[in-house]
């Protein structure tokens, strides 16, 4: 369902946010995990990005994900900055020649574990970055909320299990039970139309073979787009990633960036 896109095509959309590598890397093990699941979900139709993320990037990968589906998408965050940021890193990567065929709605909300302002459905909610930054009381209202405004939710959020990473970004983290935990099994047994399914699909990703932190002039980001050395290293990367899922669990656990959960309910 979702087209092969290198790391270093990824990595202009990571530039128009003020990223690199790294963040390039991420873009590409999100779409490996969401494209293989998207195949027995669907093609959603009303995309909604539950929040931004707290310090790294704008989600320009989720406007991506919209525009190659086709599908209207709704932006909410409770910070203005977040979305003056978004609306910037949006008109730098259409300056580039990306996501000119994609016109998000912006909206600002009170309070991101209601989002009381949104109504309508959506067939999928998303959001990276964005659970460990809502306090732990709110995180089961904030995904239950999703579940009545659509059908199926995709969560990723900084991995509490490697401390090297969560240090070094100054981001809090979740552990793996935490984000399975915000999609219980069916209370009582029989399903409800709200229900989420019982076992979503979880686990780790995004465990790029170079150190967190890497700081790059402008000079050598520039380079990255066009030098042949960069484009080769990013096309090995894009092998790495696509292994990433074979290596032991405790490996995955201790060096993965990001948990994630993904689940849909009918």
């Amino acid at each position: 369902m979702l087209s092969s896109i290198s790391i270093k095509s990824l990595y202009a959309l990571a530039l128009a946010e003020g990223e690199g590598v790294g963040t390039a890397y991420e873009y590409y093990a999100k779409r490996l995990a969401l494209g293989r699941w998207l195949k027995q979900v669907g093609r959603p139709v009303r995309l909604l990005v539950a929040g931004l993320p707290q310090k790294y990037g704008s989600s320009l990968d989720f406007l991506l994900l919209a525009e190659e589906l086709g599908a209207a998408v709704v932006v909410v965050d409770e910070r203005p900055s977040a979305l003056d940021k978004l609306h910037s890193s949006l008109q730098a990567a259409q300056a580039a020649g990306w996501l000119t065929a994609v016109s998000p709605q912006l909206l600002h909300t009170a309070n991101l574990a209601d989002l009381g302002e949104l109504d309508g459905s959506y067939d999928l909610s998303i959001s990276a970055e964005v659970l460990q930054r809502l306090p732990a009381a709110d995180r089961p209202r904030y995904v239950a909320r999703l579940w009545q405004l659509g059908t199926a939710v995709a969560l990723f959020a900084p991995n509490e299990d490697n401390p090297a990473h969560t240090n070094i970004s100054g981001l809090n983290g979740l552990h793996l039970t935490e984000i399975q935990s915000l999609f219980p099994p069916p209370h009582p047994p029989a399903p409800s139309p709200h229900s989420p399914a019982p076992s979503p699909h979880s686990g780790y990703i995004d465990m790029p073979p170079f150190p967190p932190g890497i700081i790059r002039s402008e000079e050598q980001r520039a380079q990255a787009t066009s030098g042949k050395l960069e484009g080769l290293a990013m096309w090995g990367l894009g092998y790495y990633a696509r292994a990433e899922r074979w290596l032991p669990t405790a490996v995955r656990r201790r060096q993965s960036h990001i948990v994630y959960a993904l689940a849909t309910h009918h």
